[in-house]
């Protein structure tokens, strides 16, 4: 049985435009997590940068994610909330996983190869080496849990492979957690409003595809009224929405706001035009994401508030991460001031 007790790690990257998908898909998740476990809430800014940021945009949407955590109920006194960059021990251990982890396992990592594209020449080391930095932020505090979506289990399977080969080259036995993860609910899969095969991305060029956190009640009202559907009226099953995305999304968004199976949703609404299910799934949109997006308002409105979370919550980070990195650096061989 693990010596470690249990912890929760999870980060998000601040490159702006946080929208529905990363609320039901992490943050929401983030949330309820708190109720059973120790939380450390991270916006990993470190991450963001092995692809090219303004550095004062950088700056803004560090804000803008750590006011959506709070916004979104996320406890800043009770939990941990700060960005990686202030913690040295994100980059420091980073090094070491650099120096344990082998090129072959980085090599199979196929997010590498999906955001390098057909310029992996021109793709930052930073980019290539993301899920060493991945895996220290989880193993810098000893965290058993992590939650993740299915796109990410590979990164995570790496963390388990980089912590069990320190632990036996080391020869220190159950040193660093094997970290398990915490799959997103059923669902949490969103799309984009503009094309149902595609993920809901921050990075799409129509802001049409997606709804923002921050967008206001008649922001959500437009999208959702000109998101994609086909012309029949909704189904009665599930098998009869697997060959239609673009409805299969917004009935999947509309249970997951309301915490139903989708199901459910097309028991209610069978026979329905989209005319009437889209008015439906406006009033809930609004009403469960218009009180966090005001939230989120004013909470931007005050950086110094949002920036005094931050380094509140780095200062106890490091805390935690402090006498880890102390063993680890004496495990490893290196000479420190004592």
């Amino acid at each position: 049985m693990s010596r470690h007790k249990p912890l929760v790690f999870s980060g998000v990257q601040p490159t702006g435009n946080l929208h529905l998908g990363n609320y039901l898909g992490a943050i929401r998740n983030f949330v309820r997590l708190q109720q059973s476990y120790s939380c450390l809430y991270c916006v990993v800014d470190m991450h963001a940068i092995t692809i090219w940021q303004e550095p004062q945009e950088l700056r803004n949407a560090t804000r803008e994610v750590a006011s959506a955590f709070i916004a979104a109920g996320v406890d800043p006194k009770a939990h941990i909330i700060f960005n990686q960059s202030q913690v040295a021990a994100h980059a420091e251990l980073a090094w070491i996983f650099n120096c344990v982890a082998r090129i072959g396992w980085l090599n199979r990592m196929t997010q590498f190869k999906d955001k390098a594209g057909s310029n992996r020449e021109k793709a930052s080391v930073g980019l290539y080496a993301y899920p060493n930095l991945m895996a220290a932020d989880i193993l810098a505090y000893r965290a058993t849990h992590v939650p993740i979506g299915e796109d990410q289990t590979q990164h995570l399977e790496l963390a388990r492979d980089i912590a069990q080969k320190f632990n036996t080259d080391f020869g220190v036995p159950d040193f660093f957690p094997q970290p398990e993860a915490l799959l997103q609910p059923e669902g949490a899969r969103i799309m984009s409003l503009k094309d149902g095969t595609k993920k809901m991305s921050k990075s799409d060029p129509s802001d049409l595809s997606r709804i923002n956190l921050n967008d206001d009640a008649d922001a959500i009202a437009k999208k959702i009224r000109k998101a994609r559907t086909d012309p029949e009226p909704l189904p009665a099953t599930g098998k009869e929405l697997e060959s239609r995305p673009e409805a299969r999304n917004l009935v999947g968004i509309y249970a997951a706001l309301s915490d139903t199976a989708a199901g459910e949703v097309l028991q209610e609404f069978a026979g329905s035009e989209f005319s009437r299910f889209k008015g439906r799934l406006t009033d809930l949109c609004v009403a469960k994401l218009g009180p966090i997006g005001a939230e989120m308002k004013r909470l931007m409105a005050d950086p110094a508030y949002v920036e005094g979370v931050l380094a509140d919550g780095a200062a106890r980070a490091h805390a935690i991460a402090a006498p880890i990195m102390t063993e680890v650096y004496d495990v490893v061989g290196f000479i420190r001031a004592r």
